[in-house]
């Protein structure tokens, strides 16, 4: 097993360009049943955290995922006016569930989740040495 490195001030200061967090990260997630891929952002905290509440509300736990895929995929820009008249959406976020299937759409979402580190970003030291 690898010793796992302590972080310290002298780091942070040191390496600050590398620990700092930013702000406007994307990536890339590639959809196998629709054989392409899509573009997502690093969701704002306000964000994860309405989707995190509303899945936890009963009366909107089923549309926590489709709010959060529709905030964080900028491309294809899912807001885009003329793609929801195209597809009949009535709400705006008709859009996600007309594009993407319910697992899709809950993998998206927990991307979401992961690249803001609400989703194992942390991990008890004890843990990594059992």
């Amino acid at each position: 097993m690898t010793e796992i490195k302590k972080l310290t001030l002298t780091d942070l200061i040191k390496e600050k360009e590398k620990y700092q967090v930013k702000k406007d990260v994307t990536e890339e997630l590639y959809i196998q049943r629709l054989d392409a891929s899509i573009t997502i952002r690093k969701p704002e905290r306000s964000l994860c955290l309405d989707t995190i509440s509303m899945s936890r509300d009963k009366d909107q736990a089923d549309q926590a995922d489709v709010y959060m895929t529709y905030n964080i995929v900028v491309e294809p820009d899912l807001k885009d006016t003329e793609l929801q008249k195209a597809y009949g959406c009535v709400e705006p976020t008709d859009i996600v569930e007309k594009i993407f299937d319910p697992g899709e759409i809950a993998s998206i979402s927990q991307a979401g989740l992961e690249l803001s580190g609400y989703i194992s970003s942390a991990k008890r030291v004890k843990d990594l040495k059992n």
